[in-house]
């Protein structure tokens, strides 16, 4: 995360990111929204991969909003044009959120702006925007979540995530940003502060999040921690088994194996049978 700035700091105002390239297209974009009344905190990230780790980060409002059944932020006032993953590429990956945050482009060319539609943004911005109109578009986006029913009377919220909701993680290679569905994840081994992501088709992918961090995200989804340096799809497993030094877990047709410390080993076994 590049830049966090805080300003009218109250839980009713709004929670927005702001995600541009350019440095200076970023600040102004920043300070703009700044200046509205109706937004309490803004986060900054220069691309589309920035944008995605911050949502995934520790930070603890983020996460007191996730408990509450509301989106991270509330709105993305992003870029069109960007390198790397397109702001369009990253709405897709918003609009999958559930809930999913409002969507508003800015865009320095107008023809883009029936793209930004089709992607289900409720206005868009042309570089360079004043203050009237970028204050519009923060309206727009009030009257988008007053239509969402709110838990708790906030009005930013839609309905809590389900368990099944196929979250997605950006992973950067060689300047190039590949988003993995957590669903095709078959086991993830911590390595220091960072965790590598076992898939489906063979590969593994290295991401910049603790697993402590990923075992409290995908508890709900079916993950189960079986060692203090691996996380386990629990719906792979196929056998629990004594080996030499302890238990382990086979995870598909005895093709890989993984220890199980012993005080995780009670809590994997009631995890298998049930209880």
């Amino acid at each position: 995360m590049r830049t966090t700035v805080s300003a009218h700091n109250e839980t009713r105002r709004l929670v927005v990111l702001a995600v541009d390239d350019e440095p200076h297209g970023l600040s102004l974009l920043v300070e703009s929204l700044q200046a509205n009344p109706h937004i309490g905190r803004v986060f900054a990230a220069v691309d589309a991969a920035e944008a995605l780790r911050l949502l995934a980060s520790d930070d603890e409002e983020l996460r007191q909003r996730k408990e509450r059944g509301l989106p991270p932020i509330d709105a993305v006032f992003a870029d069109l044009q960007m390198p790397g993953l397109s702001g369009m590429e990253m709405a897709r990956v918003f609009s999958a959120l559930n809930p999913a945050p409002v969507l508003v482009f800015v865009t320095g060319h107008a023809s883009e702006a029936v793209n930004a539609f089709d992607l289900g943004a409720v206005d868009y911005l042309l570089k360079p925007c004043n203050q009237n109109r970028l204050d519009r578009a923060v309206e727009r986006v009030l009257e988008k979540l007053r239509a969402v029913p709110a838990p708790g009377g906030h009005p930013a919220a839609a309905a809590p995530a389900k368990p099944d909701d196929d979250e997605v993680i950006p992973v950067e290679l060689a300047g190039t940003t590949k988003l993995v569905p957590r669903s095709t994840v078959r086991w993830v081994e911590a390595q220091g502060d960072y965790a590598r992501l076992f898939t489906t088709d063979g590969n593994s992918h290295l991401v910049r999040i603790p697993l402590t961090q990923l075992e409290e995200r995908w508890e709900k989804a079916g993950f189960v921690r079986i060692h203090r340096s691996f996380l386990v799809a629990l719906n792979l497993i196929t056998e629990l088994r004594m080996g030499q030094g302890g238990y382990q877990v086979v995870i598909g047709n005895e093709e890989k194996l993984l220890p199980v410390s012993r005080r995780h080993t009670r809590e994997l076994k009631d995890r298998l049978t049930g209880r």
